[in-house]
């Protein structure tokens, strides 16, 4: 794409310099002169966005930075690598605050969109998420922390000293401020601190009975949250929202479920072909206790819990079926193949261990929030 980008940069710049040398051209124009170069509109090579046209016009070049390459999460349970760079990335909001570079640790929830169609949905993850997590409808993260250059000219004052600063020039701030952690403080007792909050939060935007009191109200504006009332609850449901994190956060590490992969006779589980994914989908529309991972291959005995773990509004192993196929985009005729990486890592089974891990996490999930809404619970 760079390289696409500045071949039509250095002709734009050279051969119609002189049709618009007095001022800095127009959308119009750079369409115009893109229509007539067909060659660098490729769609296998280049998206041409409005911030790439402008800086087309801007002449300002681009180039790779190998320190832009990070890890994210494009959809629940599927992870992607990323070029998160400015020149790549059209609107990145505030992104570049909670993953300035792939040094910066952060965790943080994501949640749905307001004005979405799909029921509300939070998940917990330490990567940087696409922000339309949950496929579309928007949504926003609310991370841990959040990073600020040292000595940027942001508009405030920095007293910080360089003991603050990291080595790569960032000093980091915490999200739960002072005033939140006095009023809890002051709530409840001083055995609080401020991630105890952070997994209360967690804990509260996962409870049945929040989510069914405040349904109408989540549609319309940002969750707010009840301060608790008792020690003793807030310890019970921050304790819950901590375990949650952990299993979304490592949903990878989780226990396999001990689901049931049925081999056709004749097939050799050791041969790699047996494990490469093309499209999935569940035995049939009524029967989803088992999943036809291709012609040779059925996973069986997934447990009914499993299906009540929703994220928007597909289950957690919906959005494996969704996700890990091959699927060839039309527009540019690239192929996203989930086989590759499996290669890549020498890992055939990689896909079929990840639902069986994905069903523990589900599984787990729906046990948990069972305990929010415990009546017998604190």
């Amino acid at each position: 794409m760079i390289g696409t980008y500045e071949a039509a940069r250095n002709t734009f710049h050279t051969e119609a310099s002189q049709d618009h040398a007095a001022k800095r051209p127009g959308e119009p124009v750079i369409n115009a002169f893109l229509d007539q170069q067909p060659q660098l509109t490729r769609r296998d090579e280049i998206s041409w966005n409005s911030n790439a046209k402008q800086d087309l016009a801007a002449n300002r070049g681009y180039k790779f930075h190998e320190d832009a390459i990070t890890t994210s999460i494009y959809r629940p349970f599927y992870k992607q690598h990323c070029y998160f760079h400015r020149d790549m990335n059209a609107r990145r909001y505030q992104l570049p605050t909670m993953f300035p570079t792939p040094n910066h640790a952060n965790t943080g929830f994501y949640i749905l969109g307001l004005g979405a169609s799909k029921p509300f949905s939070v998940f917990m993850m330490s990567v940087m998420p696409d922000l339309n997590f949950y496929g579309s409808e928007g949504g926003q993260f609310f991370p841990r922390w959040t990073y600020l250059k040292s000595g940027s000219d942001d508009g405030t004052l920095d007293f910080a000293d360089d003991r603050e600063v990291d080595e790569w020039g960032y000093r980091r701030v915490d999200n739960i401020t002072d005033e939140i952690l006095t009023l809890y403080r002051g709530a409840i007792g001083g055995q609080v601190d401020k991630d105890d909050i952070f997994y209360y939060v967690y804990g509260v935007l996962h409870g049945p009975a929040y989510r069914t009191c405040y349904a109408a109200d989540l549609k319309k504006m940002l969750p707010h949250i009840p301060t608790p009332d008792s020690a003793e609850r807030f310890t019970h449901v921050a304790g819950i929202g901590r375990q949650l994190a952990e299993l979304h956060l490592n949903y990878e590490e989780a226990e396999p479920y001990p689901l049931d992969v049925q081999l056709k006779p004749g097939t050799n589980a050791n041969d790699r072909e047996t494990w490469r994914v093309d499209k999935m989908r569940w035995r049939s529309k009524t029967d989803k206790s088992a999943i036809l991972y291709n012609g040779r291959v059925t996973i069986a005995e997934i447990p009914d819990q499993a299906h009540d773990y929703l994220l928007g509004s597909r289950t957690a192993l919906e959005w494996l079926i969704d996700r890990y196929r091959v699927k060839t985009d039309k527009a540019s005729g690239i192929v996203n193949d989930p086989n590759i990486w499996c290669d890549e890592h020498d890992d055939p089974t990689y896909i079929v261990d990840l639902i069986k891990k994905v069903t523990t996490v589900s599984v787990e999930t729906v046990a948990l929030v069972g305990q929010l809404c415990d009546p017998t619970s604190p």
